[in-house]
């Protein structure tokens, strides 16, 4: 079953190979009431700025560009997710990227039917996020009250210290997007430098003790190994 297009939503594909665009277009027409295409980083930006696309799908290897610089520029102005695609990445890659801004990335080759999942799933998140009010959560038989910052199991309120609401409330802030150590670490504790993977690794792993029903096998915060941590609090 084809799931309906968010009414008013288009999107960007900046790439300067005709044949990547064509795919992408025709692939993702389902999915918008606007399909805009651009060869080269500039144009793309321009197109950017003057129609604010619900969503960016970008190569990262651009004639006059390097989609990392792009992202950046992207970010500038709109907080549309932007889809990077590449013909290869590596966690430092990965990481880079996310820094940069980008939501996602897809490694080329890619099926039209994991590109149509991907987007669909960053167009309901990006909809979610302007569409929730971040006050109460509710995941399972998890709670959290963010103005009175409040978390309960089962009804039974769950101590956590300020580090680790600090922690929660940057990973709730970015629900569904995949967080790099560099971002948790700077919003948490305000710096760049220190190890930022072992602070982590010590804070998430309290989290997880005390919010996930299994933390061996966690479902709400999830690892990208290498790169980051993800709240899944989709239903």
């Amino acid at each position: 079953m084809v799931e309906p297009r968010a009414a008013g939503t288009s999107i960007l594909v900046i790439d300067d190979e005709p044949q990547i665009r064509r795919l992408v277009r025709n692939a993702l027409e389902t999915s918008a009431d606007r399909v805009s295409e651009a060869a080269t980083a500039r144009k793309g930006i321009d197109i950017a700025a003057a129609e604010r696309p619900g969503l960016v799908v970008l190569d990262l290897n651009l004639p006059d560009g390097d989609g990392l610089d792009v992202c950046r520029d992207l970010r500038a102005f709109t907080k549309a997710p932007i889809l990077v695609l590449s013909a290869r990445f590596s966690d430092r890659d990965k990481a880079a990227l996310l820094d940069a801004g980008a939501d996602d990335y897809l490694t080329k080759p890619f099926s039209t039917l994991e590109l149509q999942a991907r987007v669909r799933a960053l167009l309901r998140r990006a909809s979610s996020a302007t569409d929730r009010k971040e006050d109460r959560i509710v995941v399972g038989d998890l709670e959290i009250s963010i103005p009175n910052r409040v978390v309960r199991r089962k009804g039974t309120q769950v101590h956590l210290t300020p580090t680790e609401w600090s922690l929660l409330r940057a990973l709730i802030a970015n629900a569904g997007r995949t967080m790099t150590h560099q971002q948790l670490f700077h919003a948490v504790w305000g710096r760049a430098e220190g190890d930022a993977q072992q602070y982590l690794r010590v804070y998430v792993g309290q989290l997880r003790r005390k919010l996930e029903k299994d933390p061996v096998r966690p479902v709400l915060i999830r690892t990208e190994p290498a790169v980051g941590y993800r709240l899944e609090i989709e239903p």
